[in-house]
């Protein structure tokens, strides 16, 4: 899928940095971080194809039926222990791995403590690494943010749902990556704070793997134990292709089950021949059509997806990874800082 004008010229750079989340009976689900904006070039669109070529940093969840959750009171499940540090890395021992399709495979991680959870919530990421020798001989690291996507309130291990992208060192890493391997860990890195700024009409735009942490606060909001939120979602899904897009039948699900209040519309870059869905750019027109309009106080559009997507829709974020102002189309539509935020 192509979202909006024009494609842009050149390459683009590579290793997008998304972040993403949560859980429920089998089921995949993808995620994202972002990375420092790249510089301007020519046109004013990108061709989605193109970004989710150049390794963006994706995760998916897939909830498996051995996952053990604790009990959903939240004054038991905020007593377990988390596992994760966010001041300091720590090893966690890979123990299973499962292939979801091609090229995504499911990594679960044991924590250190078998009533440990991982101590994360909607919507947050955390940091991996991996050692290198640089060029010069000089030690240095390969440092990626991932989402852990299993449920908040799992004990005793971590899943995380990786794609394996051709250029991407931290996700060849994790593919390479057997049984008893460890991977070092940090976190949680604190996202958007859902329990302090819910919206009762959330907008989605997602690129591919950005798709997770919008899946994190989708799974959130829909949430048996959430029965009383009426909170509304409207999900822009671009993809490749259809085989391209992950956690569809989920998806199509909470649409199914919440028709009132879920909407998910898919967009592909190369649609087979009987598709009802956007195909080719997401447009003004799109967004106008199907998301909350920028007048709208208690709503917000959450953006996720590699850096150009980013950039063209909801503008770059700051090279801290801070927001940044609003630009891109989204800016051209009236929205600003108070109802748009970039994952």
């Amino acid at each position: 899928m192509r979202f909006f004008t024009a494609p842009i010229a050149g390459s683009i750079r590579a290793a997008a940095q998304p972040c993403r989340f949560a859980n429920q009976a089998p089921r995949l689900a993808m995620r994202n971080y972002s990375s420092e904006a790249p510089k301007r070039r020519g046109g004013k669109g990108v061709v989605f194809a193109a970004l989710l070529g150049l390794g963006v940093a994706g995760g998916l969840y897939y909830n498996k039926s051995s996952s053990v959750p604790c009990p959903l009171e939240q004054k038991k499940c905020a007593a377990a222990k988390p596992a994760f540090d966010n001041t300091q890395f720590k090893a966690f021992k890979l123990v299973e791995i499962e292939k979801i399709n091609h090229d995504t495979s499911l990594f679960r991680f044991q924590l250190d403590d078998p009533k440990a959870v991982s101590g994360l919530h909607t919507a947050s990421c955390v940091i991996t690494r991996y050692p290198i020798t640089k060029k010069d001989g000089s030690p240095g690291y390969i440092i990626r943010p991932y989402t852990p996507t299993s449920k908040e309130e799992t004990q005793g291990h971590v899943d995380f749902i990786i794609k394996d992208y051709p250029k991407g060192k931290m996700s060849k890493h994790i593919h390479n990556l057997k049984i008893g391997d460890e991977l070092e860990i940090k976190g949680p890195i604190p996202k958007y704070n859902w329990s302090e700024q819910s919206k009762d009409n959330v907008g989605m735009i997602a690129g591919g793997t950005g798709i997770t942490p919008m899946l994190q606060v989708i799974r959130h909001v829909f949430d048996p134990i959430h029965k009383n939120d009426k909170t509304k979602v409207t999900l822009i899904f671009g993809n490749r292709t259809e085989e391209d897009i992950l956690l569809k039948e989920e998806l199509d699900g909470y649409a199914k089950s919440f028709p009132d209040r879920f909407k998910v519309i898919y967009a592909l870059d190369t649609p087979p021949t009987t598709w009802n869905g956007i195909s080719g750019y997401v447009t003004k027109d799109d967004i106008k059509k199907h998301l909350p309009a920028p007048d709208t106080d208690s709503s917000v559009i959450f953006v996720c997806g590699p850096d150009p997507l980013l950039e063209n829709y909801a503008g770059p974020k700051n090279p801290d990874k801070s927001q940044g102002e609003v630009g891109g189309v989204l800016k051209e539509l009236g929205y600003d800082s108070t109802n748009v935020y970039k994952f």
